[in-house]
């Protein structure tokens, strides 16, 4: 079983599979695992006393450099050292990072950190950019079919890894939309709950960050087709998805946009405000 540290148990650690249809992954990792195995061999050092010395089992060392696996920075860094790389080894982490989560979640990371402005609208979940790591990985663990310990741990990196959102400057204006049952559904148990309404009410501290409520007791509003997403860029264009529109699949035509753009707007003006949402969050807590 994989750790979430990267410490090897002498075992698969530390690296995910490589998703065979990620053309541009397949080729990093391959390319990557080609000069591991070149520094290995000039060192003369075979794959059992290498991955020995780095503290990992023999067969991750053939599948990293086979590039079967994606290698964890740690890897690299070790790897680097041991070998004497003098830092040539651990600067492929770079490479490695930019193809370390699956391409969907790439791709819509690309587009996050273009974005100027962003509204969200969720009603199953906590959006995942708002989730701690603790929520993500017990809500992953909820599919079915069941994903491997691996998978929710790469999925759960690569919502970990978009938060960077928060961070950005100049900061982007971020608007959320949650339907009360996501803040009241205990996934992963009470004190997982809690500490994800702690860190909404944290998020919620950022003066760029907007979390409103869609109260349970309203009768009807347009976003019963499910989850909402608009994002917008400096150059005026945008992109929005719906699961309850267009197939669910992304759109860029204004018009298409407008009708995603309306729907958010009701929704927000008939939600809680931010400061009547702020005190109903404290209070789901406060009930927790």
């Amino acid at each position: 079983m994989n750790s979430v540290g990267g410490e090897s148990t002498g075992t698969d650690e530390p690296g995910w599979e490589v998703d065979p249809d990620d053309e541009q992954g397949v080729a990093v990792v391959a390319a990557v695992g080609r000069q591991l195995k070149l520094w290995r061999e000039a060192a003369g050092m075979r794959a059992a006393e290498f991955g020995a010395a780095l503290g990992y089992g023999e067969d991750l060392v053939y599948k990293v450099e086979g590039g079967k696996r994606i290698p964890r920075p740690e890897y690299l860094e070790r790897a680097d050292e041991l070998l004497g790389a003098g830092g040539k080894i651990a600067a492929m982490a770079a490479d490695v990072a930019a193809v370390r989560y699956p391409k969907k979640v790439r791709e819509l990371a690309k587009l996050e950190e273009r974005a100027v402005e962003v509204a969200l609208y969720s009603n199953h979940n906590i959006h995942g950019l708002l989730q701690t790591s603790e929520y993500a990985q017990a809500l992953l663990g909820t599919r079915r079919p069941s994903l491997s310990q691996d998978d929710i741990e790469r999925a759960v990196a690569a919502r970990m890894a978009r938060r960077a959102i928060f961070e950005r400057d100049p900061a982007p204006e971020l608007s959320f939309v949650q339907e009360e049952v996501t803040l009241r559904r205990p996934i992963g148990g009470s004190m997982v709950l809690r500490h994800q309404l702690e860190h909404l009410l944290e998020l919620r501290q950022l003066r760029n960050v907007e979390i409103q409520v869609m109260p349970t007791k309203h009768e009807g509003h347009p976003g019963t087709g499910g989850l909402i997403e608009v994002l917008k860029f400096g150059d005026g264009s945008a992109v929005g998805r719906s699961d309850g529109a267009f197939s669910g699949r992304p759109v860029t035509d204004p018009r298409q946009l407008r009708i995603l753009e309306l729907r958010y707007a009701i929704i927000r003006a008939e939600a809680l405000t931010s400061r009547e949402s702020l005190a109903f969050i404290e209070q789901v807590l406060g009930e927790t």
